[in-house]
C-alpha cells in the first residue's frame, strides 16, 4: 500500500510528517490517508485546530443557548456525526477529519471547487455538499462552528486576506440560510498563510489544496455549559 504524507505550514514554521494508515476512496479507487491519521497529524501541527474557537468558547455557548451533551453520550454522537458526514459528502472531493482524540470534526472543503481562482463565490454545483453539512449541523446542535478561509499565493497578501475572510463568510451564510442558528458560528479568514500541501510519496507529486475552506464543529458537552455559565 502507497504511504502518503502531509506536508502543512504554518506562518515561519514547516513540519513535515508521514503517517501510515491509508484507505481507498470507494468513489474514484485513489488512495488517500485515512481520516483519523491526517487528523491526528494535523491537528498536532496547527494551532488553530487543536486551539480553542474563534473568540473564545465561554461567550459563544452562552450566546447561541447551547445546552451540551452529556459526557456519556458525546463520544457516540460524535463518531455517529462523523461517519454520516463521511457517507453523505462521498464522492464530493471533502475531506472529513477527526481533529486530536474527539476534540473536533474537520471538513475541509475541496480545492478549486467549493470557488473558482480569486472569487468568494460558492461554485453552485457544489449547493447539494453544503446542503448535507448544513442538515449534519442541524441535526447535532450541541457544537460550535468555525469556518475557515484559505487562499492560493496569487495575487497581493492583502487582496488574500481579504478573500479569506469573504470566503469563509460565504460559507458560513450558506449553512445559516439552510437553518444553521448563526450564533454557533465563528469565521477567520487566513488568507495564504497556512500552506497545506499533499505529497504522494511514490511519484512525489505535491497536491496543493490552498483555495479551501475548512469548518471545524466543536462538540459541546453539559460540563462544558456549566464552565461557561460560571465564569
Amino acid at each position: 500500500m502507497t504511504k502518503s504524507r502531509v506536508l502543512v505550514s504554518s506562518l515561519a514554521a514547516v513540519s513535515l510528517f508521514s503517517v501510515s494508515a491509508c484507505v481507498t476512496d470507494p468513489n474514484t479507487g485513489e488512495q488517500k490517508v485515512s481520516r483519523t491519521g491526517i487528523g491526528a497529524a494535523v491537528g498536532g501541527t496547527l494551532g488553530y485546530l487543536l486551539g480553542g474557537v474563534v473568540g473564545g468558547d465561554a461567550a459563544r455557548i452562552i450566546g447561541a443557548g447551547i445546552g451540551g451533551t452529556a459526557g456519556a453520550v458525546i463520544g457516540d454522537q460524535f463518531d455517529d456525526q462523523i461517519r454520516e458526514l463521511d457517507e453523505q459528502t462521498a464522492g464530493s472531493g471533502v475531506d472529513v477529519e477527526e481533529v486530536g482524540d474527539q476534540d473536533a470534526i474537520l471538513v475541509r472543503l475541496p480545492d478549486g471547487v467549493t470557488f473558482a481562482s480569486g472569487s468568494a463565490r460558492i461554485n453552485s454545483a457544489f449547493y447539494p455538499t453544503l446542503n448535507e453539512i448544513a442538515e449534519s449541523l442541524k441535526r447535532y446542535p450541541n457544537s460550535l462552528i468555525d469556518v475557515y478561509g484559505f487562499t492560493d499565493t496569487t495575487g497581493s497578501d492583502a487582496l488574500n486576506q481579504q478573500l479569506s475572510e469573504s470566503r469563509a463568510q460565504t460559507v458560513a451564510d450558506y449553512l445559516v440560510a439552510r437553518g444553521v442558528a448563526r450564533s454557533r458560528i465563528a469565521t477567520q479568514g487566513y488568507g495564504e498563510r497556512r500552506e497545506y500541501l499533499r505529497i504522494q510519496t511514490a511519484d512525489n507529486v505535491n497536491e496543493p489544496l490552498n483555495r479551501r475552506v475548512e469548518i471545524k464543529i466543536t462538540p459541546i458537552s453539559q460540563d462544558d455549559v456549566a464552565r461557561a455559565r460560571a465564569q
